[in-house]
């Protein structure tokens, strides 16, 4: 398993030192791999990536820089696309805009903050958080700004823009709803947080009234857009253990609804199917990560913290496969694009897996860069962003 970026808070720094240190010790090989330095025998290392004969073509569209990029910070600091365009950000670079199909800069917003989230697009407006708890809502289509507002901590979730809201959850737990117009602040929303957690979170999931938030407790809540009141909230793995490590159960990557039901996967490597309305769980399986599930027509996608990929069927929970042969190479959060799940890794190469068997279609190298951030699909084209702010976009045949 890679070794995870952890999040301790403050008054439990003391407590969980040494069990840091012993996570850090015992992925030294880990980081060893990363530099070629992987032994053939070492189970942590990355997995050889083998030959492969693609059935699939994967073209290349065209390739951007956002400005400088999240580095190590692990923000899995992603592009937004909407109505055609592709938003993107960077940690030092301000935000811009390109056209999806053809790459074209069409603005760009320049910032002296440290955008640290991806931006959140939807009804006109462009909006991005930064490390030190701005946020700032731009117009989409030129890049002007509208307004701007403060939050407590950092945001390195995209914020989620819909339903009049923009809503910004925040490093902290919190998420905090401003009105999408003015940016003056409706409600917040307070979770308490454990102790040891993995670092990041994910944009809230907005519903028919509702918004979703997956918690670093392991849990799923369903807030009131109205007012931020907590409907009900539902497990999606068990933070059991002895220790604060094995405790861990984040629910990082924001949840998918489809028709009704919700679907979320938790670091505790447990992917559960909840009913939307009342919040009582279908079903779950013992495979998952802490980021993204990918839903396609009758099944999802999930990458684990060990680097397998599974998919499992929407309406039961059984897993129709997995593959194992990207082992420890750190893999995003899956997407699906036509017939294929599609995952990066920590060698800036992407891998699209076949649907319905789960083998290796096709691979490309996007760079030298490391991708954290799932890739993201629309209208046939995939883009994805590294960590040096780098942008590439892919479209499936020539």
């Amino acid at each position: 398993m890679m070794t995870p970026t952890l999040r301790v808070r403050p008054a439990a720094r003391a407590a969980v030192f040494l069990l840091a240190a012993t996570v850090a010790l015992g992925g030294c090989s880990t980081v060893k791999g990363w530099f070629g330095g992987n032994k053939k025998d070492d189970p942590l290392a990355p997995a050889a990536l083998g030959e492969i004969t693609p059935s699939v073509t994967v073209t290349r569209l065209w390739k951007a820089a956002a400005g400088k990029g999240e580095g190590r910070l692990g923000a899995r600091q992603g592009p937004a696309i909407a109505d055609g365009h592709v938003y993107a950000a960077a940690v030092k670079g301000g935000v811009h805009a390109f056209d999806l199909q053809t790459g074209k800069s069409l603005w760009d917003y320049k910032s002296k903050l440290s955008l640290s989230g991806g931006p959140g697009a939807g009804d006109n407006l462009v909006v991005v958080g930064s490390l030190e708890g701005d946020v700032v809502a731009l117009d989409a289509a030129t890049g002007h700004e509208k307004w701007t507002a403060k939050v407590p901590n950092e945001v390195i979730a995209a914020p989620t823009v819909g339903q009049g809201m923009v809503l910004v959850h925040s490093n902290d737990g919190r998420v905090t709803a401003f009105d999408e117009a003015t940016g003056e602040r409706r409600w917040f929303w307070n979770h308490d947080m454990p102790n040891l957690t993995v670092r990041g979170n994910d944009a809230v999931l907005l519903g028919p009234g509702y918004a979703f938030v997956g918690n670093d407790d392991g849990t799923l809540t369903a807030l009131s857009l109205a007012d931020g009141r907590s409907l009900w909230e539902t497990p999606v793995a068990e933070g059991e253990g002895r220790t604060e490590l094995e405790r861990m159960a984040d629910v990082d990557g924001t949840p998918a609804l489809d028709g009704t039901t919700l679907y979320a996967t938790s670091y505790k490597r447990k992917t559960t199917a909840i009913e939307g309305p009342s919040g009582r769980a279908l079903w779950q399986h013992d495979a998952g990560g802490p980021g993204r599930v990918a839903v396609a027509s009758d099944r999802l996608v999930v990458s684990d913290p060990s680097g397998s990929v599974w998919a499992l069927d929407k309406n039961g929970g059984g897993a129709f496969w997995q593959q194992d042969k990207l082992k420890n190479r750190n893999l995003t959060s899956p997407a699906v694009q036509g017939d294929y799940a599609v995952v990066g890794d920590y060698d800036g190469y992407l891998h699209w897996l076949k649907l319905d068997t789960g083998d290796l279609a096709a691979r490309v190298r996007t760079g030298h860069d490391a991708l954290k951030a799932a890739p993201v699909v629309a209208d046939g084209v995939l883009v994805v962003q590294d960590v040096d702010g780098g942008l590439s976009a892919y479209r499936l045949g020539q």
